[in-house]
């Protein structure tokens, strides 16, 4: 059979004809695509600027549908449904792309980050502790690392915030010693409760070790002993707290004004409430005082004369309405309604307030429960500050 070179002939241009028209076709709808994702992706932006998130997250699903492989506009609708407290979708977005199998590396990493923030925002703690475990080793590291010891501390395990907090140090994420002083405070007040003193008292000295100029150490090392019935012991710690924290005395003024009732241990007490006033005049300090010399009985009228002689020195209404406390009323006098007012004026003043977010309350706290902070609430009254 004989092969017609004809065919050739007329195949070749049909061919290329075919060829170039596919071509074209292939090119336009390429750049129909390519010029509605960025316009799609542009106007969301746009809106987000703006603070039109609800338009911005309709803008940024619209190219996600013309791209759903661009991971940078999966990883804006994430963090967008985040900020708006739509936790359950941010979710799904970020689990989206960790189950993408052509997903790089540290798009990976930074997904699982995301991941465990949506976790996190959305209160899901123990879902947010596994995604934040399998941070290690990454460049997120050290902020999975920081987020635990939140969630550690949030939730009282004291001794797996211990770990984080030993790791954060060790690789130079700052000083940690107070922090993990706290920890073991903390475990010993749970052990206390636990009726076990022994194991309380281990874990006190050890907070001691761990922080030496740390003041809480001391005073619930003190308070312990006190309660066990070391009463000597409790004295020689709160005198190692005024060697070597003395500031932080007033938050044990009331635990030397106990160990003041034994009269072996009275003058002692003294000796060191009353060093301790003469370098800074405080509020508790004089309470103890006050208290101590009145139960000596030697001078009724001791107990008021302190509060004059402070009065002398620092304005303070708090003073003033205890030393009228102590004046008798005479015929026709309103030293009763005027005291009452004082008491009821002086009641704010005697709280004590955090440093970092004003937070007030009764009682000191070495945790603020508003803030979370540590070691924001000064030793003193509102009223010294």
């Amino acid at each position: 059979m004989d092969f017609d070179l004809s065919w050739i002939l007329l195949g070749l241009p049909l061919a290329f004809v075919l060829g170039w028209l596919a071509s074209r076709l292939d090119f336009r709808q390429l750049r129909i695509d390519n010029r509605q994702a960025p316009k799609a992706y542009f106007k969301g932006l746009n809106f987000l600027l703006n603070e039109q998130q609800d338009q911005a997250i309709d803008a940024f699903i619209e190219a996600v549908q013309n791209d759903p492989d661009t991971s940078e506009l999966h990883f804006a609708l994430g963090n967008l449904f985040r900020r708006r407290g739509e936790y359950e979708r941010a979710v799904r977005v970020h689990e989206h792309l960790l189950s993408r199998g052509d997903l790089g590396r540290m798009d990976r990493e930074r997904a699982q980050h995301a991941l465990a923030l949506d976790f996190l925002k959305a209160g899901l703690l123990d879902r947010a502790e596994d995604a934040l475990r399998k941070l290690e080793s990454t460049p997120f590291e050290a902020q999975a690392r920081l987020a635990l010891l939140a969630i550690y501390e949030r939730s009282r395990d004291w001794p797996h915030a211990s770990e984080i907090a030993v790791k954060l140090e060790s690789s130079g994420q700052g000083a940690f010693n107070g922090r993990l002083a706290h920890y073991l405070c903390e475990e010993a007040l749970t052990l206390q409760s636990r009726q076990q003193p022994n194991a309380a008292l281990a874990r006190l000295l050890e907070a001691v070790q761990t922080a030496p100029l740390a003041p809480r150490p001391r005073i619930d090392l003190a308070r312990l002993q006190l309660a066990t019935g070391q009463a000597d012991a409790a004295l020689e710690t709160l005198r190692a707290l005024t060697e070597h924290t003395p500031n932080a005395l007033p938050l044990a003024a009331s635990l030397l004004a106990e160990l003041g009732q034994r009269p072996d241990l009275r003058a002692s007490a003294l000796a060191l409430l009353t060093a301790s006033y003469g370098q800074s005049p405080s509020l508790d300090v004089l309470e103890a005082l006050v208290s101590l010399h009145n139960m000596a009985g030697n001078d009724p009228t001791a107990g008021r004369h302190l509060y004059a002689r402070h009065l002398e020195r620092e304005p303070s209404l708090v003073a003033a309405s205890r030393w009228i406390e102590g004046e008798k009323a005479g015929a026709g006098q309103a030293h009763p309604q005027v005291q009452k007012a004082l008491a009821h004026a002086v009641k704010p003043l005697l709280r004590y307030r955090c440093a970092a977010c004003g937070f007030e309350a009764k009682q000191h706290f070495w945790h603020c429960p508003g803030c979370q902070a540590w070691d924001s609430y000064p030793p003193r009254r509102v009223e010294e500050l």
